[in-house]
């Protein structure tokens, strides 16, 4: 599949190594062969159209006729015609008869861009086309026939426009017969070099120009770019710096002065240790990355914060005051003795001067070899607070105890995530 992908890829201009890109061309590949109805699901600017032009050159409706309609484009008032023709006098202005694109275009394939934008008596009339191949003209009460192969195309969701009740449901579901998701730009960064090196030899070799080169910090400036308007704004951005850099070879601080755009973000600006701009100095770190990162932490102490109150809640505990325990510092250490060889013990550390003369901290000082002649062994190792660690991890093991190991049912006895628990196995070794 690979040769034949490259193949694919030399023949109709496509760059690019993304995982995502090859798994589209690669569903493309094995759906165009039938006659089965294709959605093609992306962001504007992502080449959708590309993928309907390889769907019907690899078809056996290849040596047929092949056109685009964007739906968007048309008139709510001249749509119906446009597709499905009309009779003359059907309407003001209908001098004559007219063939519509599903009569004109029998026996090949209509790419119907937009799909969204469609009217909804347009979408009843769609349905009945993709169901038995039957149309109407406008003005006429001749049932015609035709066999075309549709592919359609939108920018949006249109599960959510169903649930709005803008789109039917029933032609949602003929429609996306085999669904189609062209990656955006901003998810296969890997081929931004490639894609900005090819259009920026287009242009030079149109224009009889020397090829515009990036550094380093540039062409991670175009990375880390969110590219709303996709690969048709990379080949814009491409051609303008062609055009309008005087030196071949464009920095960082040079593509600023040009596309300020590129460096905008809606993230807080990351700096060096000095303070100077990231970009300069060549420290620049990718935000989205940093942020999926944290927000991950927070999920992570949510569900953290949902153990403890279960904990509290479930063994009639009460919640210290954390102000008076921020205020507080450690007057004693867990360490092991080196007399007695045994962990658990506490042995006093260096007081505060202030938890001294306050005296509002007492803590028990237990003396290695002296234990037995004050406190029993179980005495002690039962008032010892435990280590958060040690109470998460008896929680735990409860609960997988309560439900026979069943992880599922663990977790939501916890109140935590799956995923969670799983590292908690794994962190405890349970």
């Amino acid at each position: 599949m690979s040769a034949q992908l490259q193949s694919i890829k030399a023949r109709f201009g496509i760059v690019g190594a993304s995982s995502l890109l090859d798994a589209a061309l690669e569903t493309a590949l094995r759906v165009a062969p039938t006659d089965l109805t294709v959605l093609i699901m992306g962001e504007s600017g992502v080449g959708k159209e590309v993928f309907s032009k390889i769907i019907h050159a690899l078809s056996a409706r290849k040596h047929n006729d092949f056109i685009a309609v964007n739906c968007g484009a048309i008139p709510e008032g001249t749509i119906n015609s446009e597709l499905f023709g009309h009779e003359k006098g059907s309407f003001t202005g209908a001098i004559g008869d007219r063939k519509g694109y599903f009569e004109a275009v029998n026996g090949g394939t209509i790419f119907l861009d937009e799909i969204a934008e469609m009217p909804l008596d347009t979408q009843s009339y769609l349905l009945r086309v993709l169901e038995s191949g039957e149309f109407l003209r406008v003005g006429s009460s001749k049932v015609q026939k035709t066999d075309v192969r549709v592919i359609a195309a939108t920018n949006v969701d249109l599960e959510e426009r169903v649930r709005k009740g803008k789109f039917r449901e029933d032609l949602y579901y003929r429609l996306s017969t085999v669904p189609i998701r062209v990656p955006a730009l901003k998810d296969r960064r890997e081929d931004i070099p490639l894609l900005f090196r090819k259009f920026s030899q287009d242009i030079a070799e149109k224009y009889r120009m020397q090829p515009i080169r990036l550094d380093e910090q540039a062409v991670f400036a175009l990375e880390t770019y969110r590219w709303p308007g996709n690969i048709r704004e990379l080949k814009n951005i491409a051609e303008q710096l062609s055009i309008l850099s005087e030196e071949r070879e464009v920095g960082a601080e040079a593509l600023r002065l040009q596309m300020p755009q590129l460096f905008a973000r809606n993230l807080p600006i990351v700096s060096d240790r000095n303070g100077n701009n990231a970009f300069k100095t060549g420290e620049y770190q990718e935000r989205e990355i940093f942020y999926k990162l944290l927000i991950d932490m927070k999920n992570d102490l949510n569900d953290l914060k949902a153990l403890i109150f279960e904990l509290v809640s479930s063994n009639n505990l009460r919640m210290p005051d954390l102000s008076v325990l921020r205020r507080l510092q450690p007057a004693f250490s867990l360490s092991h003795s080196e007399h007695t060889g045994e962990t658990g013990v506490y042995t006093q550390a260096e007081p505060s001067q202030s938890m001294t003369e306050s005296g509002k901290v007492t803590p028990i000082i237990i003396e290695p070899g002296k234990s037995g002649n004050v406190y029993d062994r179980s005495e002690v190792e039962d008032d010892a607070p435990l280590a958060m660690d040690e109470i998460e991890k008896e929680a735990i093991r409860r609960a997988l105890k309560k439900y026979n190991g069943r992880r599922k049912e663990a977790a939501e006895e916890l109140k935590i995530s799956e995923r969670t628990l799983y590292r908690k196995i794994k962190q405890y070794n349970l």
